[in-house]
């Protein structure tokens, strides 16, 4: 990798895997050249194995020593795969809602505002706002245990959103709902992400999620991808 960042001439807003090729052992995984644009949604298919959650981890930064890698990253234009993970400013929301036990559903909230939220009003606001737009107003100081999981969910996602994250990436999040639950929440997550102009990149195994995203659909083959454009 090289040691300095650089611009991707004529890139947009959003988010570039510039022929991002994921390998182990010799074995290629995946190999991806995709652009997603601001408040656009593209998905990510494929069978277990083929290196989807891999490529999520390489974005955010936190891809495990043994793989080989080769292509960039780009974010709003600039190089982002040579940063450490808190300065690529990409957020990540998994299948598990992974609350803080020991801290109030406001505390979960407020552990993610940056540094440069300062004063105990503003960040008290920030918190109170957020989970306004969860439809959790009250709740910040519950314990997340004696939350249901739809609203552990949420948290969970506005817990993302408010370290102010500049691309959103989801790997599996709405596989442990239930199927009504599962459409309402995806549905919230895809308004905030399309809200706040997040280029957003799914991994996903169920085709209702990748059709509802109104985006590119990548299917990994384990050499290779297809790409269906929106219709």
């Amino acid at each position: 990798m090289p040691a300095s960042s650089h611009r991707l001439s004529g890139q947009k807003a959003g988010l570039k895997l510039d022929r991002v090729c994921i390998a182990i052992q010799g074995q290629k995984l995946c190999e991806v050249d995709l652009a997603v644009g601001a408040g656009e949604i593209a998905t990510l298919m494929g069978p277990s194995g083929v290196g989807k959650s891999s490529l999520l981890a390489y974005v955010c930064g936190t891809l495990a020593h043994g793989f080989d890698v080769t292509g960039h990253v780009f974010l709003n234009g600039t190089q982002i795969d040579n940063l450490p993970p808190q300065d690529r400013h990409v957020g990540i929301l998994f299948q598990d809602d992974l609350l803080f036990p020991h801290l109030s559903v406001g505390g979960n909230l407020a552990f993610a505002l940056p540094a440069h939220v300062r004063g105990r009003d503003a960040r008290r606001d920030a918190v109170e706002q957020a989970l306004i737009t969860a439809n959790l107003a009250g709740f910040a100081d519950r314990d997340p245990a004696t939350l249901s999981g739809g609203q552990r969910a949420r948290v969970a996602v506005m817990r993302v959103l408010l370290s102010q994250p500049s691309a959103l990436l989801l790997d599996e999040p709405f596989s442990k709902l239930d199927a009504a639950l599962r459409d309402q929440f995806r549905r919230f997550v895809f308004d905030q992400a399309r809200q706040q102009a997040l280029p957003t990149l799914m991994v996903t195994h169920d085709p209702d999620d990748a059709a509802a995203t109104g985006g590119a659909i990548l299917t990994l083959t384990g050499q290779n991808h297809d790409v269906a454009e929106p219709g």
